[in-house]
């Protein structure tokens, strides 16, 4: 069956006793027991409960993986993974980050002994180089947020598999309609479902998807025991924007797609970041391995002094911190997303003051053009004056 059938029937083949076809929200902590030593299946709302057990085992086969976790945020879930390591352990990390992954490693996890090397996870050189005998796994982010690097996942699970590390990947950006790394050899898949998952701005929710018996069976100790789990409201919200998720998925790409060629010959714009664009050094190893292209890219202005004006003077498009729904969003990285990150190492990246985000949403794209411009023009008018 195609993923657009798959994500349209989540759940919709799941309650026998009525027939429903969106699956109920069963609001119930405690289940009871037919008798001493049975179970439905369902005992206690944090190990298991119906709602989030019907999301997981969609996104679970979505991702083609063997089990899922449904997490509370995004940071919740990384922070659940996390976990999985010990006093001692080093992670190799995507230098560009976002900036909620960095502070939980180096303000949270560096307390608990693990610690973390952040490097071009594209580069196997660089991956050698930081390998130490406490390595225990890779974290990868790509495309990564905000500079839109790719990491060739193959290459890299190859690598991490050769050297007995596990391999991570936040596949947020993408979602599983365009990119499934565990079927490039990864073994965990983590997403900040509040994004393209949820995709209405209106549900916070993180999903970690595991690949082997092992694995999955330790994860969802940790699930359970940290219980930083997803309630029944806010699994069925994730499931229903879900079911969308093909269809906006191609809206979001093609209309950023189209702004980012736009953006190309803008006088005010300096840079764009986008994998869609065939001068991106990431082109071909995202046509490789992804089937499409996310809808958020990154640009720079030609001057710094633009971005205040541009900020303040877009309308249809929301200055807002997050990404992923069907309104459009722009961030300004150096001051929301990316501002734990101490500047310096920022800056050698990339992600400096004239350095802004776009979510592009599913709007008409000649209105959300047409809002850009004339932001970017009295940004213009402005700094001339």
């Amino acid at each position: 069956m195609k993923i657009e059938s798959r994500l349209a029937q989540i759940g919709s083949q799941k309650d026998n006793v009525t027939g429903a076809v969106s699956f109920p929200i069963y609001q119930a902590t405690a289940f009871r027991h037919p008798a001493l030593g049975e179970s439905t299946g369902f005992d206690y709302a944090r190990t298991k409960s119906p709602t989030r057990s019907v999301l997981e085992e969609a996104v679970a086969e979505l991702e083609s993986g063997d089990a899922a976790f449904a997490c509370s945020s995004g940071m919740a879930a990384l922070q659940t993974i996390f976990a999985y390591f010990s006093s001692g352990d080093h992670l190799i990390v995507s230098l560009d980050l976002y900036g909620g992954t960095y502070r939980l490693l180096e303000r949270i996890m560096s307390r608990f002994g693990v610690t973390a090397t952040y490097v071009d996870t594209n580069d196997l050189d660089q991956l050698g180089a930081s390998l130490t005998p406490q390595t225990k796994a890779v974290l990868i982010e790509t495309p990564t947020n905000p500079l839109m690097m790719i990491t060739d996942i193959e290459k890299v699970t190859g690598w991490a598999k050769s050297n007995g590390l596990l391999t991570i990947v936040d596949n947020t950006l993408l979602t599983p309609y365009f990119q499934r790394p565990i079927e490039l050899g990864a073994d965990i898949v983590i997403h900040s479902a509040t994004k393209y998952l949820g995709g209405h701005n209106d549900v916070l929710a993180g999903l970690i998807i595991t690949k082997g018996e092992e694995l999955s069976a330790q994860m969802a100790i940790l699930h359970n025991s940290i219980g930083a789990v997803l309630g029944p409201q806010d699994s069925f919200l994730l499931a229903r924007g879900m079911k969308t998720l093909a269809l906006r998925m191609e809206r979001h790409q093609s209309n950023a797609t189209a702004i980012a060629n736009h953006l190309l010959t803008h006088p005010a714009i300096a840079e764009v970041y986008y994998p869609a664009l065939p001068d991106h050094p990431g082109y071909d190893v995202q046509q490789r391995q992804s089937s499409g292209n996310t809808g958020i890219f990154s640009f720079k202005v030609k001057d710094a002094r633009y971005v205040a004006p541009i900020l303040r003077e877009v309308k249809l498009i929301a200055f807002a911190e997050s990404l992923g729904g069907v309104e459009s969003l722009m961030t300004y990285p150096a001051v929301q997303t990316h501002a734990d990150i101490p500047e310096e190492i920022r800056r050698a990246v990339g992600v400096d003051d004239r350095l802004l985000r776009f979510s592009v949403g599913i709007e008409h794209v000649d209105d959300l053009i047409a809002d850009l411009d004339q932001a970017l023009e009295k940004a213009m008018q402005e700094i001339a004056q």
